[in-house]
């Protein structure tokens, strides 16, 4: 399938970045991971059961809807990866899109764009995820501070 191990290396990364927003991230990351392993899972699926002539197209679908899943969960959380995982996404979008527009076959170029682009989106997760794992413990460890009543207060 693959001429490298590679492709293989990205896979595991993607799966334990996404493993680890499930784990440690709070819900936006959850969110974000589990929309990353539901389009990575629908991609494999495409390349193995659809016709080549119509797998582009499905693709340029796929990427729509992990950008419109973005998206949603950006205008309710507002978190700052959530921004930077969008705007990869419209590059990767953009990709495909030309691609599928000036009918070109995917080539080396194709190839490292999308994976650039892939690794920062799994690196913006990743970011997310640490920052609020950071600041969960933060919390934890923080002292519990009782509010002041009575002559103590004033």
């Amino acid at each position: 399938m693959f001429n490298t191990i590679l492709p293989y290396v990205g896979m595991v990364v993607t799966g334990v970045v996404c493993g680890l927003a499930f784990w440690r991230g709070g819900l936006p990351e959850r969110i974000g991971g589990g929309l990353v392993l539901a389009v990575f899972l629908i991609g494999q699926i495409i390349d193995a059961a659809v016709p080549d002539a119509h797998q582009q197209v499905l693709h340029l679908c796929n990427d729509a809807f992990l950008a419109l899943g973005f998206l949603v969960v950006a205008l309710i959380y507002g978190n700052l990866w959530l921004g930077g995982a969008m705007l990869l996404q419209a590059v990767q979008f953009s990709l495909h899109a030309f691609y599928l527009v000036a009918n070109r076959p995917h080539d080396r170029l194709f190839a490292v764009v999308n994976n650039i682009d892939t690794a920062g989106i799994i690196l913006c997760i990743l970011a997310g995820t640490l920052v609020t794992w950071r600041n969960t413990a933060r919390a934890a460890a923080a002292p519990a501070s009782f509010p002041q009543t009575g002559a103590a207060a004033g």
